[in-house]
């Protein structure tokens, strides 16, 4: 058997996925699995335990899929797959698929798929988180649940000789989120929480996409320092390989909701996760295994939230009612957790312990 996954677009998805592709990898144990995703997270994939190939698709998504989705085809089919299994729910996901010449054709009948579909499930109700979503597609299957946990792991090839040299102790602020700013605790906030850190003897590192770039310029110029060393600025400067050793080798990670968050708790680092517009209760990271620290996620009580909206209609209570005392103390709880992990990731990639 030769199986190929079809992945989620968005970091933060791809890495909920990663327990329902366990459970695909335990239950084929024999087959060949292949993921195929989108390059924004295919290197995600190259660094999972028991996949044994990535296919990077080429084309784009949306609409951009009509004038690209020979490319994804022809990836697909370069493969020799003779199953797919499908986790986005989308028709486009069935259709490259078929075209590819893929025999098998598995997934949730959704988006007017399910005769482009072999094996075609209900949509699950009442799955709760977004990883137990993916899991319960993969049950329907036939292929047993096992622990939700996401582990990915952090390649020694990640230092990137063109990053700046890292602290030998420090806390990731990830301000960053795609979906919205209603996602985002303030700007001024991330400024506090640095400037309190490094006031305290600590050293903080930001990080991002490159559509991120302004958003950490100014917290960084904000954050009140004497010794520029001890706020680090990588925002759009790493691969997500490298970007993995920087949240693994942290005393702690702050982050919105969002692709950071999650792939902080798959690579073991203690998670500080803040959440307002969206529901905690179906995004919060998972964890890398029942060793790993606790996430600690940190709301309000606003009665709008969760509202899911982008942008924030009136005062954006969900997240200004966090403070960053709150978060700081958060900090320093998530930091007793740290140090052995983090020794670890760090010696694997080179940086001093």
């Amino acid at each position: 058997m030769k199986l190929v996954v079809l992945a989620p677009n968005w970091l933060g998805d791809a890495v909920m996925a990663l327990p329902a592709v366990a459970d695909v990898r335990r239950h084929f144990a024999a087959a060949r699995l292949h993921v195929a995703a989108r390059p924004a997270v295919a290197a995600l994939f190259q660094m999972v335990e028991g996949v044994d190939g990535v296919v990077t698709l080429p084309g784009r998504g949306g609409l951009g899929m009509l004038r690209t989705w020979r490319d994804d085809v022809a990836a697909l089919a370069a493969g020799g797959f003779d199953t797919a299994l499908l986790l986005p729910n989308s028709f486009a996901a069935a259709w490259l698929a078929s075209r590819a010449g893929i025999a098998e054709r598995w997934g949730l009948a959704t988006d007017l798929r399910a005769r482009l579909l072999t094996r075609a499930v209900p949509r699950p109700r009442g799955a709760g988180h977004q990883a137990a979503y993916y899991q319960a597609l993969v049950a329907a299957l036939g292929v047993p649940s096992g622990p939700r946990h996401a582990r990915v792991r952090v390649p020694a090839i990640a230092a990137t000789p063109a990053l700046p040299a890292l602290p030998s102790t420090y806390v990731v602020l990830a301000p960053g989120a795609a979906y919205g700013k209603a996602k985002q605790w303030p700007v001024e906030r991330f400024a506090e929480l640095g400037s309190a850190l490094i006031a305290g003897g600590g050293a903080v590192v930001l990080v991002g996409s490159r559509a991120d770039a302004a958003t950490c310029a100014r917290i960084a110029r904000d954050i009140a320092t004497p010794d520029p060393a001890r706020c680090v600025n990588l925002t759009g400067q790493t691969s997500l390989a490298a970007l993995a050793a920087v949240l693994a080798g942290a005393d702690a990670v702050v982050s919105n909701d969002s692709g950071a968050m999650h792939l902080a708790g798959a690579v073991g680092a203690p998670v500080v996760a803040l959440f307002g517009a969206t529901n905690e209760h179906r995004t919060a990271p998972l964890v890398c295994g029942p060793e790993a620290p606790p996430v600690q996620v940190l709301t309000t009580t606003a009665w709008c939230r969760p509202c899911m909206l982008r942008e924030c209609p009136i005062d954006h209570r969900c997240m200004t009612g966090i403070t960053a005392s709150a978060v700081a103390r958060a900090v320093a709880t998530a930091a007793t957790h740290a140090r052995p992990a983090a020794s670890a990731a760090l010696a694997r990639h080179g940086a001093p312990a």
